[in-house]
């Protein structure tokens, strides 16, 4: 399981959009969200970070926790 702290823009919604996040003790800085969606109970983004690693990020609601996955 990742150590993951997620950074995020809170506006008329929590968890709007993650601006950075800390992973294994590297922190990502989010230059570009590709893509963004909902699915029920969850906020789902595809984002590049500084080095422009693609990763997808997910936030579920219910538990007010984040997930990631390095994408290839």
């Amino acid at each position: 399981m990742d150590n993951l702290k997620v950074t995020c823009y809170s506006g008329h919604t929590c968890a709007e959009r993650p601006m950075s996040f800390l992973r294994r003790g590297i922190e990502y800085k989010v230059e570009e969200i590709e893509e963004a969606w909902q699915e029920p109970g969850k906020r789902l983004f595809k984002v590049v970070a500084q080095d422009r690693t693609l990763f997808a990020l997910c936030y579920n609601e219910a538990t007010d926790r984040w997930a990631v996955a390095k994408l290839v």
